[in-house]
């Protein structure tokens, strides 16, 4: 997977680079939050492992800012701390972590913990997959919306986004029924002129 790692501490973060690395996924380090939120956008990381405590941007302003974003995909975020579980764990919910893990990391239970976070990225993928698909007629081309009702494709999609159509004819089409059609067309209209 890929994992964006928040960590001030640059020891720490070195040995969870290397740890994360040595399990197969592909890291990228940040020295603390606001470093992390400018290499989001070019790691794209399936999963943000953040200490909580950081300067500038700490563990749960990074996680509130990443749930602000506007992504196609979820982002599984694990919280380092070694806080007190019970007064840190409902604010890191609240900010939009999935998951805490108490410092020092040890490498077997983080492992656990990725695992976990990649079943629930699976399992959020083939929802939005499924989510994505509509029912369509194979005859008339109308799609059955979430509603129940039974509407034109142009008409569904004009309406759930800013798309507009403009008609054509495919190459396909156009051999198979416009030009037979032409021709019928074009021979009748010889045949009146002939007659």
């Amino acid at each position: 997977m890929r994992i964006l790692v928040a960590e001030d501490d640059e020891m720490s973060l070195n040995i969870l680079t290397a740890q994360l690395r040595k399990l197969g996924h592909d890291v990228h380090g940040a020295k603390d939050g606001d470093e992390a939120l400018t290499a989001f956008g070019g790691c794209d990381p399936e999963v943000l492992i953040t200490d909580w405590m950081m300067p500038n941007t700490n563990g749960p302003a990074l996680c509130r800012a990443v749930r602000g974003m506007q992504r196609r995909s979820y982002v599984y975020i694990i919280i380092l701390t070694s806080l007190d579980r019970k007064v840190g764990f409902l604010e890191g919910m609240d900010a939009g972590a999935d998951d805490f893990v108490n410092k020092p990391c040890d490498t077997g239970q983080l492992n656990v913990r990725l695992r976990v976070a990649e079943r629930i990225l699976g399992l959020q993928t083939t929802i939005a997959q499924l989510e994505g698909m509509l029912p369509i007629c194979p005859r008339c081309h109308r799609i059955r919306t979430p509603e129940g009702s039974w509407q034109p494709v142009e008409s569904y999609i004009s309406r759930k986004t800013d798309s507009q159509f403009s008609h054509g004819i495919c190459p396909d089409c156009f051999a198979t029924k416009m030009k037979p059609e032409l021709e019928k067309i074009k021979k009748a209209k010889a045949a009146d002129t002939a007659g």
